[in-house]
């Protein structure tokens, strides 16, 4: 995937119109279809077990000229599914008593890893961000005022939330949850009520989120406790601008999660020398406790698109050494995350909404898919190959084919975590932003 930069001007001039034309086609998608299809679809959803798909498009192969992939091949399969899991992948029986997929293109399902289920004004009254609140520390302030009041619809608008994830293909998030001496502990306990109500469709992990600084905030007694609570990750958030004790902020973060068997997933927003040195005391503590490499993570890391070339290089190389991912929202702005880099040393890179339509961010969409196309947008891969492989952004590394054509997804035994979207192959689902059609999450059909 050869990095190609565009213009800031022209990306954004096609960015705008391609969401506008992606928020309508959303739309559309939700509202398509009459309802004895629904009462059809919840019949076989219902049936037990088991179903069957019909008419179900599956990518076969790449189509070549002179060396170069040009097309992706697909065909039509029959799939029986049962506990949860792909049984078989049979020719296609279009005369089978199944669901009918109707040729459209079957994919993984989308997984969220950067989001805020615990607070958001998505499912009530429309607010825009306050003009006031400008940095970090400005948003402390106003979230010590508004969280109270918002903690009393919490459970509800994260459900809400969920709807809007699994209606853009997403069956899992990992959420941060608000850990701090305003809401204590209960941005956590009604975030893991709306995760139980929504427990059959649904599932997440989530991270213990000391939003207004652990040692700013003297929230170390909560984070403790939270640990005990059910999370999977011990977070935190600018250990130098916020904390003003890098090294104190971090080691903090480090044993809780050893101490408690967690991974980590920290906030780090800064830049310059300070953003550089988390990042390599980080790498630091990772390699000598390394029961933490594959689960520690750097969310957002916008120093990484500020060093130089050698620098960079030289820090992503360790990254993948330590086995410390990067989850960037692909930000807009004046900053463009190396991604490529990371990819070519190796790192495991992750995406996620961040936040939706809150205090902090109004123009979350809820699809993953979409962070995919800016990110072939931002680096210039348009041809059929590079645009099937951005998939992977939006699948965690599950793509249909692999670099050589060879059909790796799905296989008999895999989770039937699964999309329909209408589009003929990855290629176009991605480029086009194509609408989910519907969602299943371990065999049952839940969108």
């Amino acid at each position: 995937m050869a990095s190609q930069r565009i213009t800031r001007k022209d990306f954004i001039k096609s960015s705008s119109l391609l969401l506008a034309s992606t928020s309508m086609l959303s739309c559309s998608s939700i509202l398509a279809g009459g309802q004895s299809e629904h009462d059809e679809k919840s019949k076989f959803a219902a049936s037990g077990n088991s179903l069957t798909l019909k008419n179900v498009r599956l990518e076969t192969g790449f189509v070549y000229e002179e060396e170069e992939v040009v097309a992706t091949q697909t065909g039509l399969f029959t799939l029986e599914i049962s506990e949860g899991s792909i049984k078989a992948i049979l020719p296609n029986n279009p005369k089978a008593n199944a669901i009918d997929a109707k040729g459209l293109l079957l994919l993984p399902a989308f997984k969220d890893m950067h989001i805020h289920l615990d607070k958001t004004f998505y499912g009530g009254p429309w607010q825009a961000r306050r003009k006031k609140n400008r940095t970090v520390q400005d948003m402390i302030a106003y979230e010590q005022q508004v969280l109270p009041q918002m903690l009393n619809t919490s459970t509800e608008r994260a459900e809400k939330l969920i709807e809007l994830l699994q209606a853009h293909g997403s069956n899992f998030a990992r959420s941060h949850v608000n850990i701090e001496p305003t809401s204590k502990l209960d941005s956590l306990k009604n975030l893991q009520r709306a995760l139980e109500n929504k427990k059959d469709s649904f599932a997440a992990e989530l991270v213990a989120f000391p939003q207004h600084g652990i040692l700013r905030s003297k929230s170390e007694q909560l984070m403790q406790e939270a640990a005990t609570m059910g999370i999977d990750f011990i977070g935190g958030l600018d250990p130098g601008a916020i904390d003003g004790d890098m090294e104190k902020s971090m080691d903090f973060v480090v044993q809780l999660a050893l101490d408690s068997n967690k991974g980590i997933d920290i906030h780090l927003h800064e830049g310059g020398q300070p953003g550089l040195a988390t990042v390599r005391y980080l790498i630091d503590r990772v390699n000598e406790n390394p029961v933490l490499k594959g689960k520690t993570f750097i969310s957002h890391a916008f120093i990484l698109a500020q060093l130089e070339k050698p620098t960079l290089e030289e820090v992503a190389e360790k990254l993948a050494h330590a086995q410390i991912g990067i989850i960037s929202t692909i930000p807009l702005g004046s900053m463009i995350m190396p991604i490529p880099t990371l990819y070519k040393y190796g790192v495991d890179v992750r995406t996620g909404n961040d936040s939706i339509v809150d205090h902090w961010n109004t123009f979350g969409s809820g699809s993953v898919l979409q962070k995919a196309n800016l990110m072939a947008q931002l680096y210039g891969y348009s041809t059929e190959l590079e645009l099937s492989r951005c998939l992977k952004l939006a699948t965690h590394n599950i793509l249909p084919l692999d670099d050589q054509g060879n059909r790796q997804w799905p296989q008999v035994g895999d989770t039937a975590d699964l999309v329909l979207v209408d589009a003929s192959c990855s290629a176009e689902a991605v480029s086009r932003i194509s609408p989910v059609k519907s969602l299943f999450h371990k065999g049952k059909m839940v969108y």
